[in-house]
């Protein structure tokens, strides 16, 4: 397809043609592996416009640069719009000369499960079987389906605070071959892998549930504000994070626990840090990943494509 610009643009269906969860882990794991630091990637930028506001999320990597921008309507679903929508737009470093237009919410719900899915392979046990997600939506869908590429997962279920909101991402996820039932709160103590996706302000479960050795990602909101798991569970956990200065500006979770007195915010490990070898999980106790989502993500994935014939 050719967007009015010109440009060639490639739609949800294009974008999903081309990266599969495996490649989009594999993007991901090679800008770490290369060198790249998250900390040099430019903060998310907000600015408020029209009945919401704007995400703008630029990077640059290696030969590409790029820069997604996202809209956060608050009131579209009541008109039977999508909350957020987004659009990408990916140039080469050499000119800065624009490439590609990319549908920036199919981007974001491939890079997002991605980005998890490195953390989660490597502070998951390698033989965990067992997989407790909270939400229902189309993160918590994708992040199963990226999840089942990197373990043998036996038993996976979903936590949703309406069931009837719940069996449609079941039924999705049997459409593709995966086995699900719906779950409570309550099993996460016999998790071995535990997924927050959701848009929680306050944590949704009990995180003395937890045991040790088990891994708990969570990436729900980048909000300071909000967060999915309890402060205790934190302080007792291996926490890492994207980014340490994204985390203490965007994590909800960290910024809320470190507050409480529970998460000593110099404990925190990066993600460059445990991609690279640098630590490893902790068998002792509960591993954390908290994830806020960030720009170079996008652009490592985004660089993966290729314009349509």
């Amino acid at each position: 397809m050719i967007a009015p610009t010109g440009l060639p643009f490639l739609s949800a269906a294009e974008v999903r043609a081309q990266i599969n969860p495996d490649t989009a882990r594999g993007l991901i794991e090679r800008a770490l592996l290369e060198g790249f630091n998250p900390a040099d990637d430019p903060a998310r930028q907000s600015v408020d416009a029209g009945a919401g506001h704007l995400l703008l999320m630029p990077s640059s990597l290696g030969q590409s640069v790029g820069v997604k921008i996202a809209s956060v309507s608050p009131d579209n679903p009541a008109q039977g719009l999508p909350r957020i929508q987004a659009l990408y737009l990916l140039m080469d470093a050499a000119t800065l000369t624009p490439q590609l237009l990319v549908d920036g919410s199919a981007l974001t719900v491939i890079r997002t499960p991605a980005t998890t899915a490195v953390a989660v392979d490597r502070l998951a046990a390698p033989e965990a079987t067992r997989l407790v997600v909270f939400g229902s939506g189309p993160q918590a869908v994708d992040h199963v389906v990226a999840f089942t590429k990197i373990r043998d997962l036996t038993d996976i279920r979903l936590v949703g605070r309406n069931p009837e909101r719940t069996a449609p991402a079941i039924a999705q996820l049997a459409e593709l071959g995966i086995t699900a039932t719906l779950g409570v709160p309550g099993d996460v103590a016999d998790a071995d892998i535990v997924l927050c996706a959701t848009s929680a302000q306050d944590p949704v479960f009990d995180g003395t549930l937890i045991k040790d050795g088990a891994c708990v990602a969570a990436m729900g909101s980048h909000e300071a504000d909000r967060r999915e798991l309890p402060g205790d569970l934190m302080g007792r956990s291996l926490v890492v994070v994207e980014d340490h200065e994204t985390a203490l500006r965007e994590a909800g979770d960290v910024i809320m626990a470190a507050a409480e007195g529970n998460l000593d915010m110099d404990a925190l490990q990066g993600l460059a840090a445990l991609v690279r070898g640098d630590i490893a999980r902790d068998p002792q106790r509960p591993n954390v990943f908290k994830g806020t989502g960030m720009s170079w993500q996008d652009l490592a994935v985004a660089s993966g494509l290729t314009p349509p014939n």
